[in-house]
């Protein structure tokens, strides 16, 4: 094993060579259980305790960062030095009150978004999905399992390109075989595939499955409802034995990305330009005269799901906005504070 197996390549190491300093050595995060952290390096896997953040301004450390390390002989423990600048970074609004980022994938090349052909279709959600992964900068895939569950697997591929034009999408079996082998041209030696989705979509089947053994656990979903029990309770990076890093993650059933520039433009462009032509910059879209949108819904350019998706997330994505800059001023407010309190001790001196 070597950290090239697990992804290191040109990028990293240019920014690898500019912050050197002697016995640091670079590591990759493959697993996350709280306050500590296990990274792959060129000597095997070595155990990394969280530093701690007691005022949340620090940067956050994720599965599939890369990070510069350094055994403190003082310590006893690796310390970690500095984090490299991220290739790709899939995140969200964290769950929750605190209004925080959450990062679920650093460093991917390819983003998996699963759904499975039963109940968890959903096309609102993989919308969702979808703007956060073109956002992230990583190459988004669909993957729809259990196909041996669905009699119009066709049907259903047809909607999922209609959503998201211009994405591969494969339907498969973890239990008949079928799409497995199309899936493993993405899995190659250095790349990094995240796999995305709800609790029981099949996940870490799918896992098992690539790697030909059991590395994940796995249970069964509930007849009555054919939902998933959560299985995965970590992000981890795994080698697959055939050349490929692949990061399993806890299932997701809401997601709000904590960004949506790049995103939103690609999947709703053409929402958003019709919404921009109206009559009035203020139209509110509804008995206005010169509304373009519903000029579009009427005559069925514009899709009722697509347009009632695209409004729910611009007034989510508005209230996400509106918090963020609600801590800002908050934290501005804070040291504002402290800085008038030093001063008021510095003339007392």
């Amino acid at each position: 094993m070597s950290i090239i197996d697990y992804g290191w390549d040109e990028y990293f190491y240019t920014e690898y060579n500019e912050k050197l300093e002697q016995g640091m050595f670079p590591a990759r995060i493959i697993a996350d259980y709280g306050q500590t952290l296990r990274a792959a390096t060129d000597s095997g896997e070595i155990l990394i305790q969280r530093p701690l953040n007691k005022n949340g301004d620090g940067m956050q450390i994720a599965v599939g960062d890369w990070l510069l390390v350094q055994y403190d002989n003082n310590a006893k423990a690796n310390l970690i030095c500095t984090v490299l600048k991220r290739k790709t970074k899939f995140s969200r609004a964290a769950a929750g009150i605190e209004v925080r980022e959450q990062i679920v994938a650093s460093n991917v090349d390819i983003v998996f978004l699963i759904q499975s052909l039963n109940r968890d279709f959903n096309m609102k959600r993989l919308e969702r999905y979808m703007i956060a992964a073109w956002d992230s900068g990583a190459i988004p895939v669909v993957v729809l399992t259990k196909a041996d569950l669905c009699d119009d697997v066709e049907s259903k591929k047809a909607i999922v390109y209609e959503t998201t034009p211009g994405v591969e999408v494969h339907a498969i079996s973890c239990v008949t075989g079928e799409g497995i082998e199309e899936i493993r041209k993405y899995f190659t030696k250095g790349k990094t595939i995240a796999l995305l989705g709800s609790s029981g979509v099949g996940k870490s089947t799918f896992v098992n499955l690539l790697a030909g053994e059991e590395l994940l656990k796995t249970q069964g979903i509930r007849e009555d409802d054919s939902k998933g029990r959560h299985t995965t309770t970590h992000r981890e990076l795994l080698l697959l034995p055939d050349g490929g890093v692949v990061m399993d993650t806890p299932g997701m059933r809401s997601l709000l990305p904590w960004e949506a520039d790049e995103g939103m433009e690609i999947m709703f462009g053409d929402v958003e330009e019709i919404a921009g032509s109206c009559r009035f910059h203020d139209c509110s879209h509804g008995n206005e005269p010169g509304c373009a949108v519903r000029e579009a819904l009427e005559s069925g350019r514009l899709e009722e799901r697509r347009w009632k998706s695209w409004l729910k997330l611009q007034k989510e994505m508005a209230h996400l906005e509106a918090k963020k800059e609600g801590k800002l001023r908050f934290k501005e407010k804070q040291a504002g504070r402290h800085f008038a309190k030093f001063q008021k001790e510095l003339r007392k001196h």
